[in-house]
């Protein structure tokens, strides 16, 4: 095997250089307007790939191809188990080519190749891979009547779904989607973010070659104001699944409205917070958690532990431990397999986090820790791990969702504020408890309103529990057997014996 060396990912970083066309109806085919936008290795600012921008025109194609396979049943028709092999296929397929995949992560957005290939690529093929595994295993029911009647309550596929994904986590957010999508037979349309469209694209042509039928899949590039909202708008598309901001969240309710009423399922922005009773075990623990929870991808996470909400009794010394980690998050090169934290998506993306910085310091914050850009003569959008002290609930780096390397402490006293503040943004995704009591984590558990609760570790994951969140950060949920209800209708067939 290869050793996987700066050098070695640097030669193939030159290799994928390329055009890529959108997929649909299971071939690569230009933008009916033959426009393309440019991808911009954000750790270097230098142009290296062109893809086809996608407009209204080439979502229309795709929905029609998606409709086509659907109404002829060429996957919906398939027997479970045929669906199975064939999703199973599909993730050895994508184990197969990890390397591919996860460079062109890494070249789109800037994320770590290490990260790319241990979390990234081994947690998209494994979601596709459960979700196969499910085909055959979700029963419809049978309804208790009396002995005259069957009364049968089925699970059918919705028909064409619509997935928006971000450009965080590309591929693996696809998969959370896809596999359930697919598994329960409806035919899609992706969407991916155009940040990141090039691992998606790939799948679409990995997805042929393991016996997906022409059509169940195509892969749209384009940007979100144009190609996103055809998608929301088509009134032949029955779903639209989507991860991203609250703010376009919201503009996919609208064009549901507008349109056909389609079932839309979203989720949306976070605002963690990471709460550290006095009594927590572990401080050492707490504290590793909590440096691993803002700053692991860039701080690019809807559950980022954001916020730090610390007993005051503990503060100080908390502190200092976060001091001590979060030099060894030190932004480098995203190609080299030692970096841990890569640079930002854009430029522009720089800009907006170091714009929430000097907020926090226009505020009164203190800055203990980073707070400005790095490696400037890479050309890249790198910015440092961010400590701000003296945060206060109201300030506008405790309410807003930066997306980015930066972490808010925020102190408090007692159980009863430390919910209060929890609870005081739009967002509700995760949060995170730490407390020696198990009576507190139980009650504090329920009083905190977030789809995810973690206690006494930060970021805890599996396929098998559902993720998504309250409030402003979405409806429905990614990821478990929960997920499948999102991509079926459920009929009723009542039979007069």
């Amino acid at each position: 095997m290869t050793e996987l060396t700066l050098e070695h990912w640097r030669q193939r970083a030159k290799q994928a250089r390329r055009d890529w066309p959108a997929f649909i109806d299971g071939r690569v085919v230009p933008a009916v307007s033959a426009k393309q936008f440019p991808m911009v290795d954000p750790a270097t600012g230098a142009e290296w790939a062109r893809v086809a921008a996608c407009d209204a025109a080439d979502i229309d194609l795709a929905v029609k191809s998606a409709r086509a396979a659907f109404e002829d049943r060429r996957w919906a028709g398939l027997k479970p188990r045929e669906r199975k092999r064939i999703l199973l296929r599909l993730a050895e397929l994508m184990r197969e080519h990890r390397e591919e995949l996860a460079l062109l992560e890494t070249l789109s957005v800037g994320k770590p190749i290490a990260q790319a290939l241990s979390i990234d690529m081994r947690a998209a093929p494994d979601a596709i891979a459960y979700y196969a595994e499910a085909c055959d295993k979700v029963y419809d029911q049978i309804a208790p009547t009396g002995d005259n009647d069957v009364a049968l309550i089925v699970k059918e596929p919705l028909g064409v779904v619509g997935l928006v994904v971000p450009w965080n986590f590309p591929l693996m957010m696809a998969c959370w989607k896809l596999g359930p999508a697919l598994a329960a037979g409806n035919s899609v349309v992706l969407k991916p973010a155009e940040q990141s469209p090039l691992s998606a694209l790939r799948l679409g042509e990995l997805a042929i070659e393991a016996g997906l039928p022409v059509g169940v899949l195509n892969v749209v590039p384009g940007f979100g104001e144009t190609a996103g909202k055809a998608l929301g708008l088509h009134p032949d598309v029955d779903c639209i699944a989507f991860t991203g901001s609250t703010e376009v969240g919201k503009l996919f309710l609208t064009y549901s409205g507008q349109s056909n009423m389609k079932k839309v399922w979203l989720e949306c922005g976070g605002k963690t917070p990471n709460i550290v009773m006095a009594d927590c075990m572990d401080i050492d623990a707490a504290v590793a958690a909590a440096v691993e929870g803002v700053f692991f991808n860039q701080g690019e996470m809807c559950t980022s532990a954001s916020r730090l909400l610390v007993d005051r009794k503990i503060k100080d010394r908390f502190v200092e431990g976060l001091l001590k980690h979060t030099g060894a998050w030190a932004p480098g090169n995203p190609l080299d397999p030692a970096t841990v934290n890569g640079s930002l998506v854009s430029a522009g993306h720089m800009k907006t986090v170091l714009s929430y910085i000097q907020s926090a310091r226009d505020e009164g914050a203190h800055i203990a820790a980073g707070g400005d850009q790095v490696l400037k003569e890479t050309g890249g959008a790198f910015v440092a791990p961010t400590l701000l002290d003296k945060v206060t609930p109201g300030m506008k780096v405790a309410r807003e969702e930066i997306f980015g390397p930066v972490l808010s402490i925020i102190e408090f006293d007692g159980e009863d504020e430390a919910i209060q503040i929890a609870n005081s943004t739009v967002y509700g995704l995760g949060a995170a408890i730490w407390t020696g009591n198990v009576s507190t984590a139980h009650r504090m558990a329920r009083r905190v309103r977030a789809g995810i609760v973690y206690v006494n570790c930060f970021d805890a994951d599996d396929i098998t529990t559902p993720f998504g969140g309250y409030k402003q950060s979405g409806i429905g949920r990614d990821k478990s057997l929960h997920a499948i209800d999102k991509y079926t209708e459920t009929k009723t067939v009542w039979i007069r014996i």
